[in-house]
């Protein structure tokens, strides 16, 4: 446990809800894991900004969206864990082929708004079940397009409480990846497309959404896509090469749909999906010579 957090010195000064103990399995998509030391949903932005402020700087500060892209390991997560709600969940059309997007707005509903005003690009974050502060943390992408294609900046609450907007260019961006400061929450982001048709629009979702009925095991407990593709070629492929479809520990299993899906068939402990992972990762690096990166956060501590 963090010492000075047992007694938060913010707690009567929070319009939000903040929690202690919270158990985040049931907000991630694995539904396992441990709780959180704190879970604080804040009204708004100034309820963030003013909590971070008087926040001990030494508390380590962790933003959770919808949890899908992530591990939680059992023995929780020290300090505070912040999760937008809905007033961070709108999606604004600015003209006519922008839009202005909370951090905790999801890909379906941005997806959508763009489609409703012939916004034509983003598309592709119908696929990617998250929300808009994931995606920008992680360069979030699919079918061959990523956040960096349409972001023009995004707005961010630092660890310290301070709120600034950062464009495209201060972000960092690599595959999977950002430089984003620790601690900082993702509030909201500008995201530009191009003038489209919307039942053209409309048909890309459904061709998205097809593709990945047919190819992913959506109704599982699952992280979604576990590794990223190495160079030159894909991370379920070198997986299945490697023997490991439908291998399993425990209750956790490699996907036998989609190679680079872990999924827990029922009461995994987040340290055997982790540990099955490392043993794709092992068996892949001895069949080919590759190692498989996480794309997957893996958080808190192994209890």
């Amino acid at each position: 446990m963090v010492a000075n957090l047992r007694h938060p010195p913010v707690l009567s000064e929070t319009r939000g809800k903040l929690t202690p103990h919270a158990p985040l399995a049931p907000l991630v998509w694995f539904k396992s894991g441990g709780a959180a030391e704190w879970l604080f949903e804040p009204k708004d932005v100034d309820d963030l900004s003013a909590f971070l402020a008087v926040l001990d700087p030494s508390v380590p500060v962790m933003a959770l969206g919808l949890g899908s892209n992530m591990i939680v390991r059992d023995g929780g997560v020290p300090g505070v864990v912040v999760r937008l709600g809905k007033a961070f969940a709108k999606v604004d059309v600015l003209d006519a082929t922008t839009l202005r997007c909370g951090g905790g707005a999801s890909g379906i509903l941005v997806s959508s708004t763009a489609r409703d005003a012939g916004i034509g690009g983003v598309e592709f974050l119908r696929s990617i079940p998250g929300t808009v502060g994931g995606f920008v943390r992680m360069n979030g992408g699919a079918y061959g397009r990523e956040v960096k294609d349409i972001l023009v900046e995004c707005d961010v609450v630092l660890r310290s409480g301070e709120r600034r907007t950062l464009p495209l260019d201060a972000l960092g961006y690599t595959y999977r990846h950002s430089e984003l400061p620790e601690g900082a929450v993702v509030v909201g982001a500008t995201f530009r497309g191009h003038p489209a048709e919307p039942a053209a629009i409309q048909a890309e979702m459904d061709r998205i959404a097809a593709s990945r009925e047919a190819t992913q095991p959506l109704r599982s407990k699952t992280g979604g896509s576990t590794f990223k593709n190495p160079p030159g070629t894909r991370a379920w492929k070198e997986i299945d090469e490697a023997g490991c479809r439908g291998l399993r520990l425990g209750d956790a299993q490699v996907s036998e749909k989609h190679c680079n899906f872990l999924l827990n068939l029922g009461k995994a402990s987040s340290a055997e999906i982790e540990a099955l992972g490392e043993e794709v990762r092992a068996r892949v690096k001895a069949h080919s010579g590759i190692e498989l990166e996480w794309e997957i956060q893996r958080v808190g501590v192994a209890r």
